[in-house]
């Protein structure tokens, strides 16, 4: 089995990717961006400068832009010409815990605890230990109307593993203003997925190769790229379990009034997205701007030669 690990930074090799490289049982690939200093050496794995890729694919380099988390659209075409079964998209800032990346459920039917819920859409954070806290790109109209009250043991088909993570997890600006969280998760809460979609991120994800044609990080849509790409995702058919903490994130420092700027078209947006989803995939180009429907254009095109 190829399993590839896909990464972005503008930093030196960071604690996260030194322990990513010597997993022997994975790839390492990190795309660098205008911003990544121009000496990253890695020991072990596959460092894409910014001029490889443009000579890949200039019209889409070009389409997605520069100094961008989206820069990493072009490792999971890496990935899939390594004909990768699975793809785990992490952060820089995402150090593994013991046991990161073995005993993956994708893949594989296995029984989980499912979530039904009567709204629009599932927020995982939830149904933890942290019921406070919400996911990024969980519509804020839903907040007070969520329910764990319903919950069945079931047995699902794994397209997608969305683990989560001990430290500062991903919750969206509002939240993290208001509550600055250390979190650990309680591992017995784990695994869960739902009857309807859910938000997960691409820091810590596991994504089977076959869905990669779908999977596509939006450009030009702020903090809802990998958000927005989940969301499609699951429209399509995907199912998504969300998995127990594997990494520790020691976030990098970010300007969190920025963040909520960059948020802001989730906040607007969500509810109605995922409402117009479930209905109709395709429904997504009337969220994006033009140049990220011409983008996502232009990745599908390398699966279509394939």
């Amino acid at each position: 089995m190829k399993k590839v690990i896909v990464t972005t930074t503008i930093n030196p090799p960071t604690e996260a990717i030194q322990k990513f490289q010597v997993m022997e049982d994975w790839d390492l690939i990190v795309v660098g961006d205008k911003k990544t200093p121009g000496d990253y050496r890695l020991d072990r794995g596959i460092y894409v400068t910014p001029e490889e890729q443009e000579k890949y694919d200039p019209a889409l380099s070009k389409a997605i832009g520069w100094n961008c988390v989206e820069r990493r659209i072009l490792g999971l075409l890496w990935a899939h010409d390594r004909q990768a079964d699975i793809v785990a998209l992490v952060d820089d800032d995402n150090i593994p815990l013991e046991g990161w990346g073995g005993n993956l459920l994708v893949g594989k039917d296995v029984e989980v605890d499912c979530y039904e819920t009567s709204l629009p859409a599932f927020d995982p954070v939830g149904a933890t230990n942290h019921p406070r806290l919400w996911h990024r790109g969980y519509p804020l109209q839903l907040l007070p109307k969520r329910d764990y009250s319903k919950k069945l043991r079931k047995t699902v088909h794994v397209d997608v593993q969305a683990d989560f993570w001990n430290g500062d997890p991903d919750i969206d600006a509002i939240c993290r203003l208001e509550h600055a969280p250390e979190c650990e998760f309680d591992p017995r809460a784990f695994p869960m997925c739902s009857n309807k979609m859910g938000p997960f991120n691409s820091q810590n994800t596991f994504i089977g190769g076959e869905w990669l044609k779908d999977y596509f990080l939006f450009p030009h849509v702020g903090r809802m790229n990998d958000i927005w790409a989940s969301f499609y995702l699951q429209a399509k058919g995907c199912r998504a379990v969300w998995n127990k903490a594997s990494v520790y994130q020691r976030r990098n420092v970010h300007d969190l009034v920025r963040d909520m700027r960059q948020e802001y078209l989730g906040y607007e947006n969500n509810l109605n997205l995922v409402q117009d989803l479930a209905r109709d995939p395709g429904s997504i180009a009337g969220y994006l701007p033009g140049r990220a429907n011409w983008a996502f254009e232009l990745y599908r095109r390398h699966f279509h030669r394939a």
